[in-house]
């Protein structure tokens, strides 16, 4: 995911419940969407700058010598300066751009149409 481009804010926004609730007709169901899309985009940025930041680790045997690469100080403040993870995700679901299903409905129509 190209975090350049995300239109989420960095703040904090207060949101209408009901427009939240109204995809799915359960406020908590939306909201464990929304927590469940943030783990996920967590997990994709963690290992994006893991590998980023490894580009620039030396595997010297002193531990006393830690080189700070100013790129590798850029790289982190980018990824610092970033809405969070939950602030995408929110952003993501009010804008349909999240997919989800529910496999105990989907067994309970398949069920029903045979």
């Amino acid at each position: 995911m190209d975090y350049k481009k995300v239109k989420a804010p960095t703040n904090t926004v207060t949101r209408d419940i009901n427009e939240i609730a109204a995809p799915t007709g359960n406020i908590y169901e939306s909201v464990a969407i929304i927590a469940k899309r943030a783990n996920q985009i967590s997990v994709d940025m963690k290992k994006e700058i893991k590998a980023k930041l490894e580009e620039f680790s030396a595997y010297s045997e002193s531990l006393d010598e830690v080189y700070e690469n100013r790129e590798q100080i850029e790289i982190s403040r980018f990824y610092e300066k970033l809405p969070k993870p939950t602030l995408i995700a929110s952003q993501e679901f009010s804008d349909n751009q999240t997919y989800w299903r529910d496999p105990k409905k989907d067994n309970q129509s398949s069920r029903y149409d045979r």
